[in-house]
């Protein structure tokens, strides 16, 4: 089996856990919070059972998910005070999943980022994303 970050997440000692329930956890690597960066604020949120993407999720881990989203948006707010969030799961390799096991990307934004106001789809309308015509 191929080492898992979130499945053994002692493995990671910059990452934290910051909130979990029963059937998921949100956390946070300690290198990017500092005030300012890029990514200040973000995280992830997993479910504690191996599940390789989001389409693998069980009711329960859903709802769990939401709940768990629900508080860490309060926490984060409060926190850092964004003014917006990128919300993303990336599914399969083509996808950008780098890691399998299923996790959601928080991204709180700032009004003070270069990128303000663009959100996931700016990415992908770039001409540098234009797909190939056979």
């Amino acid at each position: 089996m191929v080492h898992c970050v979130f499945c053994n997440i002692r493995s990671e000692p910059k990452q934290k856990v910051i909130f979990s329930n029963d059937h998921c956890m949100f956390l946070q690597l300690e290198q990017v919070q500092q005030k300012g960066s890029q990514l200040e604020g973000s995280g992830v949120i997993v479910p504690i059972k191996h599940r390789e993407t989001v389409f693998d999720l069980s009711a329960e881990e859903w709802e769990a998910t939401y709940h768990l989203l629900q508080q860490v948006k309060q926490y984060l707010d409060e926190a850092h005070g964004p003014k917006g969030y990128n919300l993303g799961w990336n599914c399969g390799e083509v996808g950008g999943q780098h890691i399998s096991h299923a996790h959601l990307h928080i991204i709180p934004r700032y009004e003070d980022e270069p990128l303000a106001g663009k959100g996931i789809r700016y990415l992908f309308k770039s001409e540098a994303n234009k797909r190939k015509n056979d």
